[in-house]
């Protein structure tokens, strides 16, 4: 669990438990980057489509009725 480092911890401590979880990382492959990009990129999309369908029902379909 992620825990908020307290004001009177060492700041050595601090930074070891930092270190560690730098360590444990690794940077991802290409497949998994261009995964990474799809799926952000994909999601942006349709969040994007779906402000636009409510910006066309608020503004536009009022001028019709």
């Amino acid at each position: 669990m992620f825990e908020v480092p307290k004001i009177n911890r060492n700041v050595g401590q601090v930074l070891k438990s930092y270190l560690r979880v730098l360590k444990l990382s690794k940077k991802p492959s290409g497949e998994e980057f261009s995964m990474i990009s799809k799926v952000a990129g994909a999601g942006i999309l349709v969040v994007g489509f779906v402000g636009f369908i409510i910006y066309v029902l608020l503004t536009e379909v009022p001028k019709w009725v």
